[in-house]
């Protein structure tokens, strides 16, 4: 099991990314809204490869029955 983490940069211009790490399909977004609404931000959302880890997963093992 990966380890989880978010990490919050925010640059000089106030602008502000929030990034999930170790996290597999919609749970990082789930981990990560509660720092969008408490900083009240609108974040622009980027899909990483880890978004589609778990129903990759589920569909090898379906296949592997």
């Amino acid at each position: 099991m990966k380890p989880k983490s978010i990490t919050v940069d925010i640059a000089t211009d106030g602008s502000i990314k929030i990034e999930g790490h170790g996290f597999s399909g919609p749970s990082c977004a789930q981990a990560t809204a509660f720092l969008e609404k408490a900083l009240g931000v609108e974040t622009a959302k980027a899909i990483k490869p880890e978004f589609h880890e778990r129903a990759e997963q589920a569909a090898q093992q379906k296949a592997g029955q």
